[in-house]
């Protein structure tokens, strides 16, 4: 019925709390957003909030090695990088506030019994920090996320970490309350567990049992058990699991290994997943189950039989750790597929192409430098301090000088400015304030208003406008729009001081902010493809829209970039479900997501 979907329909707010045990990582975050991307699919408002249990206020002063990369949202929040996974699964714009901490929720109430608020009574973790987490949880699960004004119907709430962890042992107290809080039939829980395979065919219980049992001694009992695995759950398995866990049958959901993270929702959904919150919550049958997962089923028909494709370079500081590139990966991987191409993802550890290493580890040098001369591609993505430094101002020399597409990232904008005044201009010693203050040549520089001595939560962050200067500029012919409203994350800008040579010497900063006073995209003339852009256009990915910088990135890659600027139709659509952006396109890759995203921006 349309009317159901004009109104803002004030019903109880439904919630669904998705926690962990045995191990962490165990895949709580897929698990989530397949949740939320079947509701909606089901025509249902999704929102979702994430806790992470640790003392730190948010994720901006993490290193990647710990967490994975900071994604950073439309009002600067730096956040945990499943807040990605659920914008880019769900089409979704979420906040600050959805990414909940020990140190948020801790440093709220301090501040209220500053002020008085608890009139002289003895400030505790119960009732104060658990009725804390409680009212966080029911005022965020309010904000409207999709862009219809309209408050969401069911919230999904991951619990980081696992069951039993000292440091989550608030918010499971608060859990336990909050099922009793919330009226009847608008509070569930999934419990994710791992299902341990130590010979083929074998299928261990007793850590799920194990689990379950903590869990339900702290206070709650699961409604549905999601079992991760690397075969298909056996039915056997499942009975056991029922019959020890005090859950029916039905509710005991094999989550095993599939060829992409596309599988997910459909081999969810097949187990009767709708049905079975539909009858819990009381929500209301929206679609035809039979056609919710159509949609998810072409991404993974696409990604499992695109044959094509091309070799990429990812020239980084933390190779070592995929997730701190999440975003990035994903970007690429939506921008392959927009181009009918498989992504080819070499990792270079930017330090390994320097002089240094050729001295004391020649076959690492000799490596990384085969991997860069065979790439079609090559990327600098973002970072901060020194080292590895010199080995990206090498990969992008390599990609300037050999005609080889380049896209740089924040950080690799700057690197390719600064490899440009040495080997260009013939500044030898240029380089930003960041790895050398003491530089003849600062041609990067600290922005005035940052500071450089308080660094959580101090940085240019958030959505902000760049206006594209340059109409016959590649990125005006990608945006197809005279701006484009991207999220920063940074605090070192391209001196202003060398545009004019930068200039006449081929670099042009085709986009600025909206003041005229900061550059924000950089191009290099004589050459198919050399773009750096100050900007993280990753964190506004969507399957069926990659950022355009992205997507031409790619396509001059493949050979396809001036054929697609001529006839934007030349390259295949994606399935439908977009909403208007720059051309459709399909979804792929070992990340997570779905549905769609406006890019009117773009």
């Amino acid at each position: 019925c349309t009317c159901r979907h004009l109104r803002d329909r004030k019903q109880t707010m439904k919630y669904i709390l998705v926690a962990g045990g045995v191990i962490s990582g165990i895949g709580k975050g897929v698990v989530s957003s397949s949740i939320g991307a079947i509701l909606k699919a089901s025509g249902v408002r999704v929102t979702s909030i994430k806790i992470d249990p640790y003392l730190n206020i948010d994720a901006g002063t993490f290193s990647p090695y710990e967490h994975g990369e900071v994604f950073v949202l439309d009002d600067g929040g730096e956040v945990d990088l499943d807040l990605g996974n659920y914008e880019r699964f769900l089409d979704i714009t979420l906040s600050r506030d959805h990414n909940l901490t020990t140190g948020k929720i801790y440093k709220s109430v301090i501040e209220r019994e500053r002020k008085g608020e608890f009139l002289g009574k003895t400030v505790q973790v119960v009732p104060h920090i658990t009725n804390a987490i409680q009212e966080w949880i029911e005022r965020v699960a309010r904000i409207p996320v999709d862009g219809s004004n309209l408050e969401p119907e069911v919230c999904i709430i991951e619990l980081g970490g696992t069951i039993g962890d000292i440091e989550s042992m608030p918010f499971v107290e608060a859990f336990r309350q909050f099922q009793f809080r919330a009226p009847a039939e608008s509070f569930m829980m999934v419990y994710v567990s791992l299902l341990p395979e130590p010979s083929k065919g074998e299928q261990k219980t007793k850590p799920t049992q194990h689990g379950v049992r903590e869990l339900r001694g702290l206070g709650l009992s699961p409604d549905i058990i999601a079992l991760r695995s690397v075969s298909v759950l056996q039915p056997s398995t499942r009975e056991k699991i029922s019959m020890f866990c005090h859950v029916p049958p039905a509710n005991v959901l094999g989550v095993h290994n599939v060829s992409s993270i596309y599988r997910v929702p459909p081999l969810i959904e097949s187990q009767g997943f709708f049905n079975i919150v539909k009858s819990k919550l009381g929500l209301p049958a929206v679609l035809p189950t039979g056609t919710v997962m159509d949609s998810w089923n072409t991404l993974a028909e696409r990604y499992d039989n695109i044959t094509k494709d091309v070799r990429i370079a990812l020239v980084g500081k933390y190779t070592g750790m995929e997730d701190a590139y999440c975003s990035v990966v994903k970007s690429l991987w939506h921008s392959c597929l927009r181009a009918g191409h498989k992504l080819s993802l070499q990792w270079i550890e930017a330090t390994d192409l320097e002089e240094a290493t050729l001295k004391a580890d020649p076959e690492k040098y000799h490596k990384a430098w085969s991997v860069l001369v065979s790439v079609s591609g090559v990327l600098v993505p973002g970072g901060f301090g020194n080292r590895g430094i010199e080995g990206m101002i090498i990969a992008a020399k390599w990609a300037r000088t050999k005609k080889i597409p380049y896209l740089g990232v924040c950080l690799g904008m700057q690197i390719a400015v600064i490899e440009f005044c040495r080997n260009v201009l013939g500044w030898e010693d240029a380089n930003s304030t960041e790895f050398n203050s003491q530089s003849s040549h600062p041609v990067v520089v600290d922005m005035p208003e940052i500071s450089q001595t308080i660094l959580g939560g101090t940085m240019r962050l958030g959505k902000r406008r760049t206006q594209i200067v340059k109409p016959d500029s590649i990125t005006a012919k990608l945006y197809n729009a005279a701006h484009a409203d991207e999220r920063h994350r940074h605090r070192f800008e391209v001196n202003t001081e060398i545009i004019d040579k930068l200039r006449e010497s081929g670099m042009t900063f085709v986009g600025q902010d909206a003041e005229k006073t900061r550059m924000e995209i950089m191009e290099v003339s004589d050459h198919p493809f050399f773009v750096g852009a100050q900007f993280h256009p990753e964190y506004l990915t969507r399957p069926w829209a990659p950022p355009p910088l992205f997507l031409g990135f790619i396509l001059a890659s493949c050979g396809l970039l001036q054929d697609y600027l001529r006839e934007p139709s030349s390259l295949l659509p994606m399935a439908s479900g977009a909403r208007a952006s720059p051309p459709p396109v399909p979804e792929t890759l070992p990340g997570m997501e779905v549905p769609e995203r406006t890019v009117s921006n773009k």
